[in-house]
């Protein structure tokens, strides 16, 4: 993998009611091959709908640069005496693509596309006009972003059932690679279930050879009918251009988190409760050759502690649907919401068992390890960091341990080794505490010691 690169799939450029939500799905799952062939094979009276279906997004953002950074430093500044650093207005834009996926104008795409936005443009295939659109939700954790439009009887894709997708299907990528409006390119499905790429935390990609490039990202992945079974995110490159490796987001998990964003505005993830990890080839011997994700620990309170599973557990299935890897697990459960209810299949002493297990809320757990808020990686404070910062015992708070560059937070000078002491009013103790106290999107003081001093910021 060396010097290969995954390219989020944007094309940019710097210049100085909603309870029920329901979607249109496809119910044909039949694959013809053709027995007569004197004709002309064409894709043309299916594409030909869908592509009113796919729309061109462009955004803009808004920012303030220095003309030049070092003269915030006070030993350049020396040699730079009456030179006047006077902040200058930039405008970056960036293109895009997205799909419509109800008649009354909302469209999805992806989160990177529509990231801090300062405005939101949708033009439309056959429109004229251009449509500002609003932002109702994002999940990045998926890269999936749900905006609207003040228009109606727009034409929905139709969702096809991603878990039917097979190795080998011929499919459509539809988006505005370049700039260069209403592109279809044709490919097959490579591979499905791709995770662990490196993109996004809940990986579940489908992987096709139809060539993607910038300014397709959000566009629709479609099969021979015409039905959508993706959103294009990525592709896998060592020039930046297309090689034949692409990836698009499911539209099971598509219909899924853009369903709650459209009620909610917001993507709060089911959680189970378990520790799991893959199984090895010996140990599949275990469980009567089977492979699926091996549950290591089960934590108190917790619906798997409900449902009765222990240490050793083999997950085969959810929902019928087979669980074959421990990230497979991680990402079909990260589809769902917050209490549904499932059904688990595992193996316990080489017998298959079922389970029904109504499912817990992520945002009701006490978050382990780092926790991520607006660029920065936050971490509680252990006795090792503690020694290696020379922390004095009375100092009380998450520690900064990465620090996105291209951030409001980096902006404004917060840094590596930073410790958030308090929110607001509130001080802070560790990772559960700073999550509670940052649930709203309103600005916040963060209260943040550095090196003996205090200092306070606005996020």
């Amino acid at each position: 993998m060396k010097n290969i690169v995954l390219i989020l799939l944007v094309f940019t450029s710097i210049v100085y009611a909603k309870s029920n939500v329901e979607f249109n799905y496809s119910t044909s799952d039949t694959r013809k091959y053709p027995t007569n062939q004197d004709y002309i094979l064409s894709y043309n009276n299916v594409l030909e709908d869908i592509r009113y279906s796919v729309v061109n997004i462009s955004t803009q953002k808004n920012f303030t640069q220095r003309i030049n950074p070092l003269l915030n430093d006070p030993f350049f500044r020396e040699f730079f005496r009456g030179y006047k650093n006077i902040p200058q207005e930039r405008v970056q834009r960036a293109l895009g693509s997205g799909v419509i996926i109800s008649k009354d104008g909302y469209i999805v795409t992806n989160n990177h596309v529509v990231d801090g936005a300062d405005k939101i443009v949708v033009s439309l295939v056959g429109d004229k006009k251009e449509y500002e659109a609003e932002l109702i939700g994002t999940d990045p954790k998926s890269d999936l972003a749900v905006i609207k439009i003040k228009k109606d009887n727009l034409k929905a894709v139709k969702f096809f059932d991603s878990d039917k997708v097979k190795v080998g299907d011929i499919v459509f990528a539809l988006g505005n690679p370049f700039g260069l409006h209403e592109t279809i390119t044709q490919g097959i499905i490579s591979a499905t279930g791709r995770s662990g790429v490196g993109i996004v935390e809940y990986e579940d990609f489908i992987q096709t050879d139809a060539s993607i490039n910038p300014g397709n990202s959000g566009g629709a992945l479609v099969n021979s009918k015409g039905d959508l079974v993706g959103i294009n995110s990525a592709i896998l490159s060592k020039s930046g251009g297309n090689v034949g490796i692409g990836f698009a987001i499911p539209s099971n998990m598509v219909a899924s988190i853009a369903k709650q964003l459209i009620i909610s505005g917001k993507f709060s993830r089911a959680y189970l409760g378990v520790s799991i990890s893959d199984v090895s080839e010996d140990m599949s011997k275990f469980y009567n050759n089977n492979f699926g994700a091996l549950v290591t620990a089960v934590e108190d309170g917790t619906p798997a502690k409900e449902a009765g599973l222990i240490r050793g557990d083999l997950i085969v299935a959810i929902n019928n649907k087979e669980i074959a890897s421990a990230s497979e697990l991680k990402n079909t459960i990260g589809t769902f919401a917050p209490k549904t209810k499932v059904t688990l299949k595992f193996l316990r002493n080489k017998k298959l068992k079922t389970a029904d297990v109504t499912l817990g809320s992520m945002e009701d757990v006490t978050p382990e390890g780092s926790v991520s808020y607006k660029g920065l990686e936050l971490k509680n404070i252990d006795a090792q960091t503690r020694s290696k910062l020379m922390l004095s015992p009375d100092v009380e708070g998450v520690i900064v341990t990465e620090v996105d560059p291209k951030s409001n937070a980096a902006s404004i000078g917060v840094q590596l080794g930073d410790v958030i002491i308090q929110v607001d009013n509130k001080e802070i103790k560790n990772t559960k505490e700073f999550v509670e106290t940052t649930k709203s999107k309103s600005k916040k003081r963060f209260f943040i010691y550095r090196r003996g001093g205090v200092f306070a910021v606005v996020m």
